[in-house]
């Protein structure tokens, strides 16, 4: 079962050091078999994501940085895979990326499966190629079927594996998975997990990644206003909930968005017996 934790990259110099604490804590309780680093809208802190990666990959953790189509020429692209080689990383993170505000075009790649392609023909089978799914379709595609044609050529582009957006519904997620199957994918298809901390920022992100949270837990969340600590309670009873029954029917692993916070990832982990 593979345990991973992505992270993005700070700021601040305050930012950096609260990380560097955070780092600390996984490694010591929850051991992840990797993180993986973001970078912001149109690869605009893709510099801030080799920083991370590199420090990480020093401290001998396994560090997977993510890629964009958006805004990036395949000699870009190129530069960043032989810095990473050279630097020993092995795992990379391809994705499509979103377009920033103001930005009217993406890159010389317009989706994925043509990145996973241009990493693969640039060097061959050095990284294991983790790829984005979405069990609750992709806000901007234009079908169901059209999005998991989408996931299909990245998985058949050559993707080691892939992770998904957060969700809510294990039952989008195992459905997802059934379908993919059915189209040839066999490669593991990791759960995305949300911990709920903040219910206005829950709502906002989930707005605009297509996530669904369902209408039960959305009005007990209300209900709460501004108790922060009965938020946290309940969304960390949720979270564990959702955990366990995706483990218990076969998921091959969690990939935790930690958004830079250990408590709740780590209190989730403990309920579930991984700590």
């Amino acid at each position: 079962m593979e345990i991973s934790v992505e992270f993005f990259p700070p700021k601040t110099p305050e930012g950096e050091i609260k990380l560097r604490l955070v780092r600390e804590r996984f490694n010591q309780k929850l051991k992840p078999s990797f993180y993986s680093v973001t970078f912001g809208a149109g690869g605009s802190t893709q510099s801030g994501t080799l920083q991370i990666v590199s420090e990480m990959h020093a401290a001998g953790e396994m560090a997977a940085p993510h890629l964009s189509c958006v805004g990036s020429s395949r000699e870009s692209v190129r530069d960043m895979l032989i810095q990473y080689r050279n630097l020993g990383i092995r795992r990379i993170v391809a994705l499509r990326g979103d377009l920033p505000s103001g930005m009217g075009q993406y890159g010389e790649f317009l989706h994925a499966n043509e990145l996973v392609d241009f990493i693969r023909a640039e060097t061959g089978d050095w990284f294991h190629i983790d790829v984005a799914a979405y069990p609750e379709t992709h806000p901007q595609s234009k079908s169901p079927l059209s999005d998991l044609d989408f996931f299909v050529q990245k998985m058949k582009s050559g993707a080691n594996s892939a992770i998904t957006q957060y969700f809510f519904n294990c039952d989008a997620y195992f459905r997802f998975i059934e379908e993919a199957n059915d189209l040839g994918v066999v490669q593991p298809i990791i759960p995305g997990i949300m911990p709920i901390t903040n219910s206005t920022q829950l709502i906002r992100f989930s707005e605009a990644c297509g996530a669904e949270i369902p209408r039960w837990i959305r009005l007990r969340l209300q209900s709460y206003g501004d108790d922060v600590a009965s938020i946290r309670a309940f969304g960390e009873d949720v979270v564990t909930d959702l955990c366990d029954q995706l483990l218990s029917d076969g998921a091959p692993g969690l990939h935790f968005y930690s958004l830079n916070q250990a408590d709740t990832v780590l209190a989730i982990a403990e309920n579930l017996g991984l700590v």
